[in-house]
């Protein structure tokens, strides 16, 4: 199974690297890769949280007999899972493939970042929903451009740790 997703990745990867060469000389591959699967990620996750609140929800509270949700938080928490295991998989097999960690630790870590995502994202729907009174759609894309920008920092710098050596390599190449 690995292997299979290594071969997916790498077929992305070429893919991508197509029209890397329009963007070459002011993002770095690993920047770009970042911002169009997370973009194609980002923009999956807009239109299935659109279909469940509108169609799946039918903008009503979601009663379970014991809890009962916001038609947003409940789009919200059944999308989440589907673009979880997406974003993880573009983030390993074709963002960051020169991360040194072990993929169970990346999981984990990928993991502990995207517990900060779900409250960033809780806290920010609620607020420009409920207290801002922001359409629940706009919310959800002003909430996520928001989570995309703390999500790039945390994968580069703790989740794959690729920030720290790129780092690295432009003081070493400014000595010289």
């Amino acid at each position: 199974m690995k292997r299979q997703a290594e071969r997916f990745g790498i077929w992305i990867i070429r893919l991508l690297d197509v029209f890397y060469p329009l963007f070459k000389k002011f993002l770095p591959s690993e920047t770009y890769r970042y911002l169009v699967t997370g973009g194609m990620n980002m923009l999956l996750d807009i239109f299935l949280y659109f279909i469940f609140y509108h169609f799946v929800f039918h903008k009503q509270i979601v009663d379970f007999g014991f809890l009962a949700i916001s038609p947003h938080i409940a789009a919200f928490v059944f999308v989440f899972p589907i673009t979880f295991s997406i974003g993880f998989f573009l983030a390993k097999f074709v963002t960051f493939t020169e991360s040194p960690l072990k993929g169970k630790k990346q999981l984990i870590r990928y993991s502990l970042s995207v517990i900060g995502s779900i409250i960033l994202n809780y806290i920010l729907l609620k607020l420009f929903v409920e207290h801002l009174h922001f359409f629940p759609t706009i919310s959800k894309l002003l909430t996520t451009i928001l989570v995309v920008m703390y999500s790039f920092l945390i994968q580069k710098f703790f989740t794959f740790k690729t920030g720290k050596k790129q780092i690295e390599r432009i003081i070493s190449q400014n000595e010289l």
